[in-house]
């Protein structure tokens, strides 16, 4: 890695930038959906040459497949080798986090389910929370087309109620990506009639939902019996 003397005269290495412009930084920060294509790859390259920054050389190599990834993807080791400043451990990372990439993407499409309805939803969760003697809340995190990204539990807690943040759930679904959400709780009394408190933090998911570009498609109240929801009540407007 240079040093201060060995850098080119004007040019900031990545280290020199403010904490908020560096790709690590704000991959941390931010989550990776932040992040540029040339960033997402200066971060596996690591390090540039004395005349290239990282970022420097992962835009050169973009530059180089005309900024197409699936292309740059298709690469052999020996093809990324061939620019200077990339050795074997640097072809290697990316040909590596690039097919990763490339069979998540293929096994994704196949394999998600749409939750687009609040049946598919419950079946999704009824076997986390129908039998459950304690409360929990969970999310659903859906892509645009409704699909399953991931389900998470945001909190856990007694017989009589858990606390569900709605930073924590948001935070959860910005780092993951997600366009639409469904979030639920478990009653364990077998109430399905939801509290005022159900009806208030739903009413506070909707809006902040609005204002991150998130839909809150619908809020479930599971049992051991079954389960009530508030789009098919009406109350997600």
């Amino acid at each position: 890695m240079e040093d201060r003397a060995s850098a080119r005269p004007g040019r900031l290495r990545i280290p020199d930038w403010d904490k908020s412009d560096r790709p690590r930084e704000r991959l941390l920060t931010q989550g990776a959906k932040s992040l540029s294509d040339a960033e997402l790859v200066a971060i596996l390259l690591r390090s540039g040459t004395r005349e290239l920054s990282a970022l420097d050389l992962a835009k050169l190599l973009l530059r180089e497949v005309s900024n197409d990834i699936d292309r740059l993807a298709g690469l052999r080791p020996a093809e990324l080798m061939k620019h200077h400043g990339v050795g074997e451990a640097k072809a290697l990372s990316i040909v590596a986090a690039l097919e990763l990439g490339l069979r998540r993407r293929e096994r994704g499409v196949q394999e998600r389910p749409q939750v687009h309805t609040s049946a598919l939803a419950f079946q999704e969760l009824q076997a986390k929370l129908s039998g459950l003697g304690h409360e929990e809340f969970w999310v659903l995190l859906l892509d645009r087309g409704m699909r399953l990204i991931d389900k998470r539990r945001v909190s856990s807690g007694g017989i009589h109620g858990t606390v569900a943040d709605p930073k924590m759930i948001f935070r959860e679904a910005l780092e993951q990506g997600a366009s639409c959400m469904v979030v639920a709780h478990n009653h364990p009394s077998g109430q399905l009639r939801p509290s005022e408190e159900d009806i208030r933090l739903t009413r506070k998911l909707i809006e902040g939902g609005r204002m991150l570009d998130i839909l809150v498609q619908d809020h479930l109240i599971i049992t051991a019996e079954g389960y009530y929801s508030f789009a098919d009540n009406g109350q997600m407007h």
